[in-house]
């Protein structure tokens, strides 16, 4: 198991300390020396006799010079340092105190003395970061426990038909056959509905607790946007929509298919659910240099531009509104974003007028 190496890189108030503590230390050394010379020239520019205590005492100094240099050297270079070193301890008490304040960030600015200036803007941005990553996951956790309750409750509708038709087959032996299948034909139609209802849970749960990651294959993708589009001809027919495509044929993608269908499922769904009745939805793939589009297209309620910056983000619904015939957990196109970007490949949204329209670009040769 390989490690990254940590390039390491000295702060502005450690280079700082370093060069005031090598400056103390070369002008106490400068000092030294300047006394030493100015005493030799104080001895040497006046008579002195031996019976002098002065004279013996300076004697002593001039023969032991280096030795009581050195001794003054390190008592004064000892004192620097425990100073400079305990001045140290000061900032990084500071720091650690104020770091501490980053595990539960209060309102309150981080406030340090001026020398930390650039530490303490440092951790400031670090703690607004903190807050606002902290409102977004509550706000996060709140769409999503607001899904959860609506699709518990939406649960009750379906499971109760489907009870209900399933008992009213049991208990009525004498229905005509055209009364069962109907009745028939009603329970299956709800118990669908309890399934998609289920996948929902899921889907949110599996969004949360997993990374996505891509399984590389090369495809023909005109040939798999054509099977997508046979697959929800039938859904399509329910609301009187149909399809206008225009495919190429034999473009070559390298993807992982099946995240990849999956966000073409979603863009589909999300057409089919918004899209006015008796309409023609437009699916539309071209190559362009090094890149393949692919525009998925319907006519609809116009989409303002406040929903339409935040239509990719998780658990975000164009309706507030919780229905049981169209909208989803609002997590589908904020999947098929996650799709798109670990395809090295962009998304994006665009309303004009009754026109919505979904824009996907892949890189033809993605690595």
């Amino acid at each position: 198991m390989s490690s990254e190496k940590i390039k390491y890189r000295r702060s502005h108030i450690t280079r700082r300390i370093i060069l005031q503590y090598f400056i103390t230390m070369a002008v106490f050394i400068a000092v030294l020396i300047i006394g030493v010379l100015l005493c030799q020239w104080v001895c040497e520019s006046r008579i002195w006799y031996e019976n002098d205590i002065t004279y013996e005492r300076l004697k002593f100094i001039k023969d032991n010079i280096i030795a009581i240099s050195c001794i003054i050297i390190i008592i004064g270079g000892t004192i620097i340092t425990n100073i400079f070193i305990i001045r140290l301890l000061k900032y990084i008490d500071e720091i650690v105190a104020a770091a501490k304040q980053l595990t539960s960030p209060a309102e309150q600015e981080i406030s340090l003395r001026g020398t930390l200036f650039e530490i303490e803007q440092e951790l400031n941005l670090s703690r607004e970061r903190a807050l606002r990553n902290s409102e977004l996951a509550k706000e996060a956790e709140k769409r999503k426990n607001d899904l959860i309750m609506y699709l518990a409750h939406d649960l009750k509708t379906p499971l109760t038909a489907v009870v209900g038709y399933l008992t009213l087959l049991r208990d009525e032996s004498e229905l005509s056959p055209v009364l069962k299948a109907k009745y028939t034909g009603i329970a299956l139609e709800k118990a669908l509905k309890l399934e998609e209802l289920i996948n929902e849970f899921f889907e949110i749960t599996r969004f949360n607790l997993t990374n996505i990651t891509l399984d590389l294959h090369r495809i023909n993708l005109s040939r798999m946007l054509e099977q997508i589009c046979d697959e929800f001809t039938p859904i399509l027919a329910q609301k009187g929509l149909i399809w206008e495509t225009e495919i190429p044929k034999n473009i070559q993608l390298l993807c992982d298919p099946d995240k990849l269908e999956r966000v073409f499922d979603n863009l589909i769904r999300n057409s089919i659910n918004y899209s006015y009745e008796n309409t023609p939805i437009w699916l539309k793939l071209q190559q362009d240099g090094g890149y393949v589009i692919i525009v998925v297209e319907n006519r609809g309620r116009a989409i303002p531009k406040e929903k339409l910056n935040r239509i990719f983000e998780q658990f975000y619904r164009l309706d507030s509104s919780r229905n049981s015939e169209t909208g989803g957990t609002g997590l589908g196109l904020a999947i098929a974003k996650e799709i798109v970007k670990l395809h090295n490949g962009d998304i994006c949204a665009k309303s004009e007028g009754e026109r919505i329209r979904f824009i996907v670009r892949l890189a033809a040769e993605n690595a």
